[in-house]
C-alpha cells in the first residue's frame, strides 16, 4: 500500500498538510498527488471531479443545508458518473450533447423516462458548474451553455379547494387535534408547509391578533433541521383572523409543558400527506396536494376582492408572481379594466 502526504500554503498563507492512505500503486498515489497539486494552483488541467470539490467548497456554506443536499444528490448522480475523470478544460459541446443524449434516452423498469422539468433541472446544474469555472478560474467559455439546454420547466396544473370543500375536509380532521389546528394555519393563513412545522408559541401573539414567520423546517439525513425561510419576502408577520387565534391559543394551552421555542407540530410530512388522503376520502372532496392549500388560501382570497400586492404579502410572494401565476383567477378585474378604458376612449 502506498501513503501521500502533500504540503502547501493556502489563502491565508499558512502551511498545511493533507494526507492520503490505501493506494495499491505508486501510480494511483503519484496520480492523486498530482491533482492535489493542480487543485491548489487551480489550474483548469484538473478533472471534473476535482473542481467539483472546489466548486463544493466555494459554494456549500452559501446555500442552505437543504439546498445543497438537493443540489448534491443530481450532481453526483447524474453528472459526475459521466465527466468526473475528464479534464474540465477538454469537455466540448459535443460531449455535453452525448450525455444530454443519453439522459433523454434513459428509461426505468416501468418504461417512464425524466419529466422534462427534471432534464432541465440537471442541465442547470452542470452548467452552475461550468460558469463558476468560467467566472472564478478562467475557463474560457462554458460548454454546457453552448450545447443548449434540454427539458422545459412544467407549469403543472394548479389545484385548489373552494372554502366549501375545505370546510368539509377541516370537519373530518377533528377528531386529531394536531391535523385539524395543523390544516387550520394551512387554510386561513395560507403558510408554507416548512413554515407551519416550524412554529412555535413565541411565534404568535394573541393580544395584536399576529403570527411572525421567520424561519422554516426540513428533515435532513435523520436530523431535524431548522433554517430561514424560502426567501428574503417570505419573512413577514401575518394578521389572524380572530377565530383561528382563539382555535390556536386553545390548542397551546392543551399542549402541557410546552416550551416557548419548542415544535408546536411534531409531526413529519409524511403524516400530513397521510392525513389529506384520509380526510379528503372521508369528506368526498377531491384529493389536492398538501401546497395546493397555499393555492386555495390564495384564491379565496382572489375571490374576495383583495389586490395581487396586499395577498402577495401575506403569504410571502412578490405581487408580480401572485398576478401572473393567478392570473386566471381575476378574471372580474380584466373585465373591470376593458370597461373603464372603453369609458376612457369615449370621453365619459
Amino acid at each position: 500500500m502506498w501513503r501521500v502526504v502533500f504540503r502547501y500554503v493556502n489563502w491565508k498563507g499558512e502551511r498545511k498538510q493533507t494526507q492520503k492512505r490505501g493506494f495499491l500503486t505508486k501510480r494511483d498515489a503519484q496520480k492523486w498527488e498530482r491533482e492535489q497539486r493542480l487543485k491548489n494552483s487551480s489550474s483548469l488541467d484538473m478533472t471534473f471531479g476535482s473542481f467539483f470539490e472546489i466548486y463544493e467548497a466555494d459554494k456549500r456554506q452559501r446555500l442552505k443545508e437543504n439546498t445543497w443536499e438537493s443540489k448534491s444528490h443530481v450532481i453526483r448522480t447524474k453528472i459526475l458518473p459521466y465527466f468526473e475523470n475528464r479534464k474540465i478544460a477538454e469537455i466540448e459541446p459535443k460531449d455535453i450533447i452525448a450525455w444530454q443524449n443519453e439522459l433523454l434516452a434513459y428509461r426505468d423498469e416501468k418504461g417512464a423516462s425524466y419529466s422534462t422539468t427534471y432534464l432541465k433541472t440537471i442541465h442547470g446544474q452542470l452548467s452552475a458548474i461550468f460558469n463558476h469555472a468560467v467566472r472564478y478560474y478562467h475557463l474560457p467559455c462554458n460548454p454546457a451553455q453552448k450545447a443548449g439546454t434540454m427539458g422545459t420547466e412544467e407549469h403543472k396544473e394548479m389545484s385548489f379547494w373552494t372554502k366549501e370543500e375545505y370546510l368539509k375536509f377541516a370537519e373530518e380532521m377533528m377528531d386529531k387535534p394536531v391535523s385539524y389546528y395543523a390544516f387550520e394555519m394551512l387554510y386561513w393563513c395560507g403558510i408554507r408547509e416548512g413554515e407551519l412545522l416550524a412554529l412555535t408559541p413565541a411565534d404568535f401573539d394573541f393580544e395584536r391578533q399576529t403570527l411572525t414567520i421567520n424561519k422554516s423546517y426540513q428533515r435532513l439525513k435523520g436530523r431535524d433541521v431548522i433554517t430561514s425561510p424560502k426567501t428574503s419576502k417570505s419573512n413577514r408577520t401575518i394578521k389572524m383572523p380572530k377565530f383561528l387565534c382563539e382555535e390556536m391559543e386553545e390548542y397551546l394551552n392543551s399542549l402541557y409543558g410546552i416550551q416557548t421555542n419548542e415544535r408546536i407540530f411534531q409531526i413529519s410530512k409524511s403524516y400530513l400527506h397521510h392525513e389529506m388522503d384520509r380526510g379528503a376520502k372521508a369528506a368526498g372532496v377531491k384529493r389536492i396536494r398538501i401546497h395546493d392549500l397555499r393555492h386555495s388560501a390564495i384564491s379565496l382570497l382572489i375571490e374576495m376582492g383583495f389586490s395581487a400586492l396586499a395577498i402577495a404579502e401575506r403569504v410571502g410572494h412578490e405581487s408580480i408572481d401572485i398576478t401572473y401565476r393567478y392570473a386566471h383567477l381575476f378574471p372580474t378585474k380584466q373585465t373591470e379594466m376593458a370597461e373603464k378604458l372603453n369609458e376612457e376612449r369615449m370621453g365619459r
